[in-house]
C-alpha cells in the first residue's frame, strides 16, 4: 500500500475518532463550546502546516478577501451544524448524509460554474442520493433536527469546496487556515457565553483530544495529497462509513439494521465508482492528448531529401 494512501486512511480514521468523542458530549456541553475548544486545540498541530517560504504575517494577506470571509462563514456554520448532528443522530446516518456533499458540489458546479457533467456521473450521484434515502428513510421514520442539520452542513461544505477551488491557488496555506480559525473562535466564543458550562477535567481532556486529533488528521491528509494523486486519496474517505458503524455500535449502541446497511453499501459503491470513473476519464483524455501530440509531431516532421518517395512522413532514426 502506498504511504500516501496509508496516511489518508489514518487521517479519516482520526477524524472519525474525533467525531465519536464529540458525540459523547451529547447533552453535557453546548455546541458552541465544543466548536470553540476543538478549534482552539486543533490549531496546535496545524502550526506545523506553514510552508517554509511563507511568513506568519501572510496569514492576514489575502488576494480574495471577500471570498475568504465567505468561505470562513460557511466553514463555521458547517462545523456548528455538523457538531449538532453528531450529538443528536446516529453516527452512520450522519456520515451517510454528509456524503451528499459531492452531489451538491456537482449541482452547484453545473448551475453556477457552467461545468459539464457526464451522464455516468449523474447516475452515480443519483445512486448516492438513493443510498442516503435508504439509510434515513424519510416518511417511514421520524426525521430529527439533526438530520436536517447534517443536510445543511453537507450543503455548506459543498459551497466551501467551490470557494476553495476559486481562492486556493492564490492564497497562502496560513491565510486559508488562519481566517477560518479566527472566525470559528470569535463566533463560538461569543455565542457560548450565554450558557457557558465549565468542562470538568475529563471533559476538557476529551475536548483537547478531539481538537488535536482533528489537527493531526489534517496534517496527515496534507501529507497524503503530497505523496499520491488525489484519485488515490479520495477512496479513503469512504472508510469513515466503516468507522461510524464500528464506533456507533461499540460506544453508543447504534447498530444499523439490514436496510440501512444496504443504503450504506450503495453510498460507498457509488462514491468509489465515481472516483474510478473520474480517474478513467482523466487517463483517457491524457492518452488522447498524447496521441494527438504524436500525430502532430509526425505531420510537422521534415522528410529527408533522399526519402521523398515515402508516402508517410517518418520520425526517429533510419537505418543507412
Amino acid at each position: 500500500m502506498p504511504l500516501g494512501v496509508l496516511f489518508a486512511l489514518m487521517a479519516y480514521g482520526i477524524y472519525a475518532c474525533g467525531d465519536a468523542v464529540i458525540k459523547g458530549f451529547s447533552g453535557q456541553i453546548g455546541v458552541f463550546e465544543i466548536a470553540f475548544f476543538t478549534a482552539a486545540f486543533s490549531a496546535v498541530p496545524m502550526i506545523f502546516c506553514k510552508r517554509r517560504e511563507e511568513r506568519w504575517s501572510d496569514a492576514f494577506r489575502m488576494v480574495h478577501p471577500w471570498l475568504s470571509q465567505l468561505r470562513a462563514v460557511c466553514g463555521v456554520s458547517c462545523a456548528m451544524l455538523g457538531i449538532y448532528a453528531f450529538t443528536t443522530i446516529p453516527l452512520a446516518e450522519a456520515y451517510a448524509i454528509a456524503f451528499l456533499a459531492p452531489v451538491f458540489v456537482t449541482v452547484i458546479s453545473v448551475l453556477v460554474l457552467r461545468e459539464t457533467v457526464s451522464l455516468q456521473r449523474w447516475i452515480l450521484l443519483l445512486a448516492t442520493f438513493a443510498g442516503v434515502l435508504i439509510v434515513v428513510r424519510p416518511g417511514f421514520r421520524e426525521l430529527q433536527l439533526g438530520h436536517l442539520s447534517m443536510l445543511g452542513a453537507a450543503l455548506l461544505s459543498s459551497v466551501n469546496t467551490i470557494l476553495l477551488r476559486k481562492i486556493a491557488p492564490h492564497e497562502t496555506r496560513m491565510g486559508l487556515f488562519s481566517v477560518l480559525l479566527i472566525y470559528t473562535l470569535g463566533f463560538n466564543g461569543i455565542m457560548m457565553l450565554g450558557g457557558f458550562t465549565m468542562p470538568d477535567l475529563t471533559q476538557f481532556a476529551l475536548l483537547a483530544a478531539a481538537g488535536v486529533s482533528g489537527g493531526i488528521g489534517q496534517l496527515l491528509f496534507i501529507s497524503a495529497t503530497r505523496l499520491v494523486p488525489a484519485s488515490q486519496v479520495a477512496p479513503a474517505h469512504y472508510s469513515q462509513i466503516l468507522w461510524a458503524v464500528i464506533f456507533g455500535a461499540t460506544f453508543f449502541n447504534e447498530v444499523p439494521d439490514s436496510v440501512a446497511v444496504v443504503g450504506l453499501v450503495l453510498v460507498v459503491c457509488a462514491g468509489l465508482a465515481n472516483v474510478v470513473s473520474d480517474e478513467t476519464r482523466k487517463r483517457t483524455i491524457s492518452r488522447i492528448g498524447l496521441l494527438r501530440g504524436r500525430q502532430a509531431a509526425r505531420v510537422v516532421a521534415p522528410v529527408p531529401a533522399n526519402d521523398t518517395a515515402s508516402p508517410t512522413p517518418q520520425t526517429g532514426t533510419r537505418a543507412a
